[in-house]
């Protein structure tokens, strides 16, 4: 079984990058691909951890870009993580993440939902990740909100009152950055993204492929990106999107596989040795 979409602490998922391969190893996966926003930190835990239990990792990461005001997710994969114009990018990336939990803090606290951000923010390694699910959790544990759905449908998710918008690069900027970290870019989600008026240009700009298999695409929804992705001449790449039981998102580890196929063709694409 391959997933290629999956977070851990290292950025807003709530398990550790061994707990990640322990779980991936008892759901039968087979090859992973660790993607955490804006962060390769939980990269090299998942590559040893997983050694003992011969599950290839994919290495990649999960990028915000924005158009328009809108948060635009970008997959990489294969990526080199010491290079350093990557590395750049996602430090400031990080910094911007920090500007925003503390303006969402700021809202919150006006509308009588204050949280301590001190634990979001202290503590942790530069390369630490702070995403609106840990202000959701924070939200929870304040008890201002009963779940962190609540807290996304009520207070923190896009268009509600304590909602701020991310300020990042533009799609196509982001997707040449993985390009030059050695890497190959892959559209997030574009079900939940709601912009196919996206595609044909960024495909023009080198865009190599797009995710059609998620844990929120039915299957409507895949046969229809599978169909753009074949326009296009763009690879299919695909995952769960999982973040931990009890998160967020509550897609189930290896709920959704990429068909090996796919997988061979995109590791083709990358120049790389299709391990299963």
């Amino acid at each position: 079984m391959i997933d290629l979409h999956t977070h851990t602490t290292a950025s807003d998922g709530r398990s550790t990058p061994v707990e990640l391969v322990r779980q991936a190893h008892a759901a039968g996966i087979t090859v992973l691909g660790v993607t955490d926003h804006d962060t390769t930190a939980g990269v090299p835990a998942v590559v040893a951890a997983a050694a003992a239990y011969g599950i290839t990792v994919v290495p990649g990461i999960e990028i915000t870009a924005v158009d328009g005001g809108q948060d635009v997710h970008v997959l990489g994969y294969f990526i080199d993580p010491a290079s350093a114009p990557l590395m750049d990018f996602l430090a400031a990336q990080r910094a911007d993440r920090v500007r925003r939990a503390l303006a969402i803090a700021d809202k919150l606290a006006a509308l009588g939902c204050a949280i301590d951000t001190a634990p979001l923010l202290a503590g942790g390694a530069a390369d630490q990740v702070v995403a609106r699910p840990q202000i959701a959790a924070a939200l929870v544990g304040a008890g201002h909100v009963a779940t962190t759905e609540e807290a996304f449908d009520r207070l923190i998710g896009e268009g509600r009152p304590a909602y701020v918008p991310r300020r990042g690069a533009a799609p196509a900027e982001v997707v040449a950055l993985v390009a030059r970290a050695g890497g190959l870019a892959s559209l997030a989600h574009p079900g939940l993204l709601g912009r196919d008026d996206l595609v044909p240009g960024l495909a023009a700009a080198g865009l190599p492929a797009i995710e059609v298999y998620h844990s929120d695409h039915d299957e409507t929804a895949q046969a229809h990106y599978r169909a753009l992705a074949a326009r296009h001449g763009l690879a299919v790449t695909g995952g769960s999107d999982f973040h931990g039981d009890g998160g967020h998102r509550h897609a189930a580890l290896g709920s959704i596989a990429l068909p090996e196929e796919d997988y061979r063709r995109l590791c083709a694409r990358a120049g790389r040795e299709a391990r299963a």
